[in-house]
């Protein structure tokens, strides 16, 4: 599973509405890879979690997971429509 579908099952997981969730993937600057982790404005507070602790928990995964993958830069960003 390369790490867009991984990221994308991750957060559809925990969302209400699953089919509004996209992810996109970029190439950064310097070696980064950027994934733009797009929501239902309904569901950002659920992503975000409190004080930002759902958002670290998926950062954390992801970033493992491309760990495995042999990426080392990840940047993500979650917004909504």
């Amino acid at each position: 599973m390369n790490l867009k579908e991984f990221t994308e099952y991750l957060v559809k997981s925990i969302v209400k509405e699953p089919d509004m969730v996209s992810v996109q993937q970029f190439g950064g600057e310097e070696d980064a890879t950027i994934l733009e982790i797009i929501v239902h404005e309904s569901d950002m507070g659920t992503v975000i979690g409190r004080n930002g602790k759902m958002a670290n928990a998926i950062r954390v995964l992801v970033q493992a997971h491309a760990y495995i993958l042999g990426l080392k830069n990840i940047k993500i960003n979650i917004d909504s429509f």
